[in-house]
């Protein structure tokens, strides 16, 4: 039985058993969001590792760092949608009451980490 990995660089094949040692890893670095609109959970938070790979993590992994309200309602494409989660290297929080807003808010926090 192979044991699970939280991610793997598929270029250097560095690999991190559990979450916590990716976050805290010097080589790994937050670059962006590449949204999923049809299942949140499944958009991809992107990562360069120190190799020049990039990594990508569902969001799922990461959603239980974030405790506040999600929004039912997605206003992708009105005008209160500044439309940041259009653009994958934009890391900004989103102004809206909008459905997407509870991940740019954990964008928020693992630029904290």
């Amino acid at each position: 039985m192979v044991d699970a990995v939280f991610s793997e660089c598929r270029v250097c094949n560095r690999q991190w058993p559990c979450r916590e040692d990716f976050l805290r890893d010097e080589e790994v670095v937050l670059i962006g969001y590449q949204a999923n609109f049809v299942a949140l959970e499944k958009g991809l938070f992107l990562f360069n590792h120190s190799c020049h790979g990039t990594l990508s993590v569902e969001v799922h992994k990461f959603a239980d760092l974030y405790q506040g309200d999600i929004f039912e309602q997605r206003k992708t494409g009105s005008e209160s949608c500044a439309g940041y989660c259009l653009h994958r290297n934009v890391l900004k929080p989103c102004p809206a009451q909008c459905e997407c807003a509870y991940v740019r808010e954990i964008l928020q926090l693992l630029r904290k980490i």
